[in-house]
């Protein structure tokens, strides 16, 4: 946990993940810092900080776990697609994605997400019910 303290980016700067592992330098004395193992909810934090810094691929293997552990968290789950699609590993996010829309069918930006997924996937027949759905979700009410 504390190896990240001394994490620094490509540019020479602290990453924004090192905090994280900051948090517990001095739970229970000095050997319980070092062996203490996350929580769902740190492991979380540190995900959308790594998400923040651009490092998707790490965010993702973290999401997995929380996502795992939690599978009706759907704010983790769609994290872990936008990891996923950032770092393209489409298959992986299209899954996600449609797990997404499968628990809360009117989340526009789920549809949009897949739709995106699958346009990159070059599958432009398949996205475009998609994409007008989440068009459909955000068009403003006639009164």
């Amino acid at each position: 946990m504390t190896d990240r303290f001394e994490s620094v980016g490509p540019d020479g700067r602290a990453t924004e993940d090192r905090w994280a592992g900051a948090l517990h330098l001095f739970d229970d004395g000095p050997e319980a810092a070092v062996t203490r193992e996350e929580s769902p909810a740190e492991r979380w934090e540190r995900a959308g900080l790594l998400y923040g810094d651009k490092r998707y691929a790490a965010a993702a293997r973290l999401l997995a776990e929380v996502v795992e552990e939690f599978p009706e968290h759907t704010a983790a789950r769609m994290l872990l697609a936008r990891a996923y699609y950032h770092s393209a590993q489409l298959g992986r996010a299209e899954a996600e994605l449609r797990a997404v829309i499968e628990r809360d069918p009117v989340d526009s930006y789920a549809h949009l997400m897949l739709g995106r997924t699958l346009e990159r996937q070059s599958r432009k027949e398949e996205a475009a019910p998609w994409l007008r759905m989440a068009g459909a979700f955000e068009a403003e009410p006639v009164e």
